[in-house]
This record gives structure tokens, C-alpha cells and sequence, in this order.
């Protein structure tokens, strides 16, 4: 598959082959349905808890006596059923992680790719590059080479120059960098285009060719 190659002032510069064995996969929608939700459940804290009976403060004298008062008998003021009591069968802490085999993992952004090269969402620079950190300039350039989609930058490495770009990119609500090697599939699928420097394209060749 051939793209085009753009630079930031959305001129084309040049031609470049994906690799096949990456953005032209099949694409497997079940594949990429459970890694992203094994990202979303990874995401989890799992650190909600409630109280049960045993564990709210009070509640060790017997309210009033078994028989003989016509009301309903009662144990203890901290029971499930009184105002202040504990809860039943409520959420403990807890790990909501599940595990994934890392080649079902690089599956499947193979075919996130895919997907968005098949649908010409692949937008590929020359360099990623602006002469200062300013938001305008960053929303300037990623109007000129998506107009108003959405935009999901991949920076290939940390380093100031990328660190510009970085900073530029945090007021924009419809566009995030995101670093190579944090690819994942809930981030591809979220957004419109995908622009991909050459110097990240290489590094994801090498990842996942």
C-alpha cells in the first residue's frame, strides 16, 4: 500500500510503502474487541469497599428484648436493615486485570492498523517538527493535514523536539500524543486519523513486523 508523505504545512513531499505485513492484515474485529477490553479492565483500580455488619462501628447490645414489646424482633442497630447499618454482599477491593498473550496483543494492532490504512486514516509525516511551543501552531498544522477530524499524533521518541510538540498538542480536545511504544488499540480505534511520522513508522515496523 502507498501513502503519500506529507510535511507540517500539509504539502506532499513524497511516497512511501506500508508494510504489508502490518497495515494490510486481516482485520480480526474480535481480536480487537477483547484487547481493548482487557485495556479497559486494566484500567480498573478496584478500590471500592463498603462495610459489612462486622465492621461498623456499635451495634453489640441487642436493641430490645426477643418477646414481648410487639415490635419485630432485632439483633443489632448495625444489621443491613437499620439506618447506619452495614451492607450486604457489597464490592470488595479487588484486581480486575486480565492477561493477554503478547502476540494476541501485537495481533490485534495489526489489525487496528489496518483498519485505519484500509479506511485512509494513516497520515504520514516527513517530520514532526514546530519552531516553538504554541498551541495555535500545532492546531494550524493538524487543521491542514485531517481538517476537522480528530487526531491521534505518535511521537517515536522522547527528546525536546518531540517535547515541543507534546506540549503544544495538551489544550487541543480532538487530537493526543501518544508514544510509539504506548500503542494500543482503545487510542487507534478513538480517533479519526492517525498521523505517523516516518521516524515512528520505522520503529513500528520493528515492533510488530
Amino acid at each position: 500500500m502507498n501513502v503519500d508523505v506529507f510535511n507540517m504545512k500539509g504539502k506532499k513531499v513524497d511516497a512511501v510503502e506500508l508494510p504489508a505485513e502490518i497495515f494490510e492484515v486481516p482485520v480480526n474485529v474480535d481480536l480487537m474487541h477483547q484487547a481493548y477490553i482487557r485495556q479497559m479492565a486494566n484500567a480498573r483500580l478496584g478500590t471500592h469497599s463498603t462495610k459489612t455488619r462486622s465492621e461498623v462501628r456499635g451495634g453489640g447490645r441487642k436493641p430490645w428484648r426477643q418477646k414481648g414489646t410487639g415490635r419485630a424482633r432485632q439483633g443489632s442497630i448495625r444489621s443491613a436493615q437499620w439506618v447506619g447499618g452495614g451492607k450486604i454482599h457489597t464490592p470488595k477491593p479487588r484486581s480486575y486485570s486480565k492477561k493477554m498473550p503478547r502476540k494476541m496483543r501485537q495481533a490485534a494492532l495489526r489489525s487496528a492498523l489496518s483498519s485505519k490504512a484500509a479506511a485512509a486514516e494513516v497520515v504520514v509525516l516527513d517530520e514532526l517538527t514546530l519552531p516553538e511551543t504554541k498551541t495555535r501552531l500545532m492546531a494550524e498544522a493538524i487543521e491542514r493535514l485531517v481538517g476537522d477530524a480528530s487526531a491521534l499524533i505518535i511521537i517515536p521518541e522522547k527528546s525536546s523536539t518531540f517535547d515541543v510538540v507534546e506540549i503544544s498538542t495538551r489544550n487541543l480536545p480532538e487530537a493526543k500524543t501518544l508514544m510509539v511504544n504506548y500503542l494500543n488499540v482503545r487510542d487507534l480505534l478513538g480517533y479519526d486519523k492517525v498521523i505517523l511520522p516516518l521516524q515512528a513508522l520505522d520503529m513500528i515496523s520493528d515492533h510488530l513486523g
